[in-house]
């Protein structure tokens, strides 16, 4: 909740005129107590998971033969029960197990100094954020997720998300409850590390979500504009992971490259590369 009482008293306080989207946050955000702008965080994974997978579900749906070269697994093609079961399981993960997890965590992100005050934050200073969050829940689940591919890791937690390996928009936030709240660690470690506005953290919790239904969407695009980002990993280099399946020692990152390559888990990825290219 902001400490002013007018728009006039934010501006006398401040020592500025407030821009045009500090006006309306002010005009939002004046009588809303913190905790509850938190909880939007449910809004905003709910309502990305729910509309982003929609464009890639509708071209299986019912453009599948024109997009056909597209399809990194064309053998494979879902029906729409088999989409809406994906999502119905989802949702039931996402009211029982991310929403009390955002419900409670709350405490914590007051304590690392989330911030909802004024002024917000600049273009620069939102931009530098977020990649400092890819680059830390990049790194971070590379380590978590090669130890979900260790045998107990695998047969107790992680065998849950390879049920799709040909995987589909829909479900990328398919995994056991377990992984849910495991792999929760890296996405809020960036924020906790070096706390941002709580407009920044929605942004950065919407992003994280969309990349990864990108990443598990099964289409390789050439047009899509994630192939401009350096190092990023995209459709292809994730679905060879799940195609591979429980035996799969290569591309464990789950934004870019670097970690595999680094570490030589895309070994694998690379002689399956060099193997297509020949034939």
């Amino acid at each position: 909740m902001l400490p002013y009482d007018s728009l006039e008293g934010a501006e006398l306080a401040l020592g500025w005129n407030l821009t045009v989207a500090e006006r309306l946050w002010f005009s939002y955000s004046a009588h809303k107590s913190d905790y509850i702008l938190y909880t939007h965080n449910c809004l905003f994974v709910f309502l990305v998971f729910s509309l982003v997978p929609l464009p890639w579900a509708l071209v299986e749906l019912y453009w599948f033969d024109a997009v056909d070269r597209f399809k990194l697994q064309p053998r494979v093609k879902r029906s729409f029960p088999e989409l809406f079961k994906c999502y119905k399981d989802v949702l039931h993960q996402f009211i029982f197990v991310v929403a009390p997890l955002i419900a409670v965590s709350f405490p914590v992100l007051e304590w690392v100094g989330i911030r909802t005050s004024l002024p917000l934050p600049t273009k620069w200073e939102v931009i530098s954020q977020l990649i400092v969050y890819f680059l830390v829940e990049d790194y971070t689940n590379y380590w978590i997720h090669r130890f979900l591919h260790s045998e107990w890791g695998y047969e107790k937690i992680h065998y849950m998300h390879h049920e799709y390996n040909a995987p589909i928009g829909f479900a990328a936030p398919y995994a056991h409850w377990a992984e849910i709240l495991i792999l929760g660690i890296p996405t809020f470690l960036g924020p906790a590390m070096v706390p941002c506005h709580m407009t920044t953290l929605w942004l950065w919790s919407s992003l994280r979500q969309v990349e990864a239904i990108e990443t598990h969407s099964g289409y390789n695009f050439p047009w899509s504009p994630t192939k401009l980002i350096p190092y990023y990993g995209g459709p292809e280099y994730h679905d060879f992971h799940h195609f591979v399946g429980r035996q799969c020692q290569s591309n464990f990152a789950s934004i870019f490259t670097y970690c595999d390559y680094l570490y030589g888990t895309d070994k694998g990825y690379r002689r399956h590369k060099q193997a297509v290219k020949k034939a």
